[in-house]
């Protein structure tokens, strides 16, 4: 109980850090961090290049190396704009993470429909919490997985969504999607997981492999006839966002299995092939093989 609360101080005094220093100096660090993490620890690198070139066959051993080098860089701005977003507020996030085109979606609030919006690991998707609120009319509901130290993990629900968003436990996945969120809400769901098992999994073709997915996001949007909305940002600058939306599937309870999650992953894929560098290439994506 001490250690826990002693790592929340320091947690909360290195969070304070970041919020006094302004992202043109954060910058200048997240290149520190890009140079020690390449070019001194070599995190996960191995992983890294056998994920690239397993996903891009084609592609010589040079051009491999370029886009594991930009995703480092790339990777460090995501960590200190991560941080960074816990003492932000709502209309400096917004200021930097722009919705372009969610005109359907305010279509379908009006219509009374709730929306599941399903994202994956690619460029900055920690700030959407923090920007949903006052860029859409669907009240969002991200879910999250709830940290060990219940004193971070208070401070991560009050700082990581502002306004009307909302944080719910993946633990409460089922309650969440059967609360009454008294107007009509857009559940943000991250599908590109690997599950912890084969026996769990979807099996799509994805990035030249065989790859295993979670189940979660299209069970539920056909449970409930929720329309499916694709989402990703497309980085403009350093510290910069435009986020896009488009629809996958507008009546889920008509499909068959394992149809939402192949156009989810095939979507994904067309995104990653066009700005490679920004996927989280560090993650064991395919660490499960099928049988």
């Amino acid at each position: 109980m001490i250690l826990k609360k002693l790592t929340y101080y320091l947690f909360r005094v290195f969070i304070a850090l970041f919020s006094i220093i302004p992202f043109r100096i954060l910058y200048v660090v997240s290149d520190g961090i890009f140079f020690l993490v390449y070019h001194l620890i070599g995190y996960r690198k191995k992983v890294v290049l056998e994920n690239l070139e397993h996903s891009f066959p084609g592609k010589s051993s040079s051009e491999i190396r370029e886009i594991a080098r930009k995703f480092y860089h790339h990777l460090a701005d995501v960590f200190i704009e991560s941080l960074k977003a816990f003492t932000m507020k709502e209309d400096d996030v917004i200021e930097r993470y722009r919705f372009v085109n969610h005109e359907f979606l305010d279509e379908l609030y009006r219509k009374g429909r709730q929306v599941l919006v399903v994202a994956g690991h690619y460029n900055n998707w920690e700030w959407a919490g923090i920007a949903s609120g006052k860029q859409m009319l669907h009240r969002p509901v991200g879910f999250y997985k709830p940290l060990t130290n219940k004193y971070v993990d208070a401070f991560v629900q009050q700082t990581r969504v502002q306004g009307r968003s909302v944080l719910a436990s993946i633990v409460h996945t089922a309650a969440t999607f059967n609360t009454d969120w008294g107007e009509p809400a857009a559940f943000y769901m991250v599908g590109d997981q690997s599950p912890s098992s084969p026996r769990l999994a979807y099996w799509v073709r994805f990035l030249n492999q065989d790859t295993a997915t979670l189940h979660g996001p299209e069970k539920y949007a056909r449970v409930h006839n929720l329309p499916v909305v694709f989402v990703y940002s497309r980085k403009i600058n350093r510290g910069y966002y435009e986020v896009e939306f488009s629809m996958l599937e507008e009546h889920p309870a008509e499909t068959k299995t394992g149809e939402i999650t192949g156009k989810f992953m095939h979507k994904l894929e067309e995104v990653i092939t066009e700005n490679p560098q920004y996927y989280l290439w560090s993650h064991r994506r395919w660490k499960l093989k099928r049988d």
